[in-house]
């Protein structure tokens, strides 16, 4: 009895750590969501809760409401940057390190309310339009208006941002150093860019014959479908009817796998890509763009 008793009070005091540090989000005409706020005068949340660019509030954990700036977005991996007066903000805790499988975490929503669970699989999951390799699945309830709140360990330390935007019966969260990689690039850039690569693909099996001729186990690739005009896939030379087998060093097994290769911080490097055409091995090279995509 005791040491459930002793579980008991470390996760309530986990969570009354990590909600000194959790906002609510006013993005959305329904109901609220929820955000971090991970350094010192920037809020991150999910994404999909934020439908507006301007006019967004935050409420703080004493009830002030604050006026906040949309400064990046990236809807793909689900992620929205708001900037704030952090004036009696206290910033959350981030864990240093990387969560496994089988650890118990407490989703933390705004009021504060929280969910306990664990981590279901780490770096393997997959979402419709994001990256693969990103995500941890996770073993827990997400109610209404957690998304975007904190994921944190039995101390209250930050493990990742909660999201079920783009997959409404899995429980997801986007790691910490994927979040901090966003921050980083925000910082450097003043903005979050997007890249661009002007393909359209999909997924196609590599025969036995092929395999051998590449010298690879590798059994799926994808095919482009269609190259945009004056885009960096089409300055590259790519070609409908092209199989990418490999981008920037990095096994393209399906469309997911690009996107999960062209992050912001890949905008303006050149990078080799390995395509297939005609049945020979090609090797060309395209420089990664950047647009708008909001």
């Amino acid at each position: 009895m005791n040491g459930l008793l002793t579980l008991s009070n470390e996760l309530a005091a986990a969570v009354e750590h990590a909600a000194r540090a959790v906002v609510g989000v006013n993005g959305r005409r329904r109901f609220g969501s929820t955000g971090v706020h991970w350094r010192s005068g920037l809020v991150v949340t999910a994404d999909h809760t934020v439908e507006i660019d301007e006019d967004v509030t935050v409420t703080a954990p004493d009830g002030r409401t604050l006026a906040t700036a949309v400064v990046g977005r990236d809807p793909a991996i689900d992620l929205a940057i708001l900037r704030v007066d952090a004036a009696g903000l206290i910033v959350a805790d981030i864990a240093t390190t990387p969560p496994r499988v089988g650890h118990v975490v407490l989703a933390v929503g705004r009021g504060p309310r929280a969910s306990w669970g664990v981590i279901s699989s780490v770096g393997n999951g997959r979402r419709r339009g994001g990256a693969a390799g990103e995500l941890l699945s996770l073993d827990l309830t997400l109610y209404p208006g957690f998304s975007g709140g904190p994921l944190v360990d039995a101390r209250g330390h930050v493990v990742g941002i909660t999201t079920s935007g783009s997959e409404r019966h899995l429980q997801l969260a986007i790691p910490a150093a994927t979040v901090d990689r966003m921050l980083d690039e925000l910082q450097r850039r003043g903005h979050l860019p997007r890249a661009y690569f002007g393909v359209g693909t999909q997924q196609v099996q590599l025969g036995e014959a092929l395999r051998r001729r590449l010298a690879t186990e590798q059994r799926t690739a994808v095919i482009v479908v269609d190259v945009q005009p004056e885009s960096p896939a089409a300055r590259a030379g790519l070609l409908i009817g092209d199989i990418i087998v490999a981008l920037g060093g990095a096994r393209i097994a399906e469309p997911t796998d690009l996107r999960a290769v062209l992050r912001p911080q890949k905008v303006g490097e050149t990078l080799a890509v390995s395509v297939v055409r005609g049945g020979e091995p090609h090797e060309l090279a395209v420089t990664v763009g950047e647009r708008s995509y909001r």
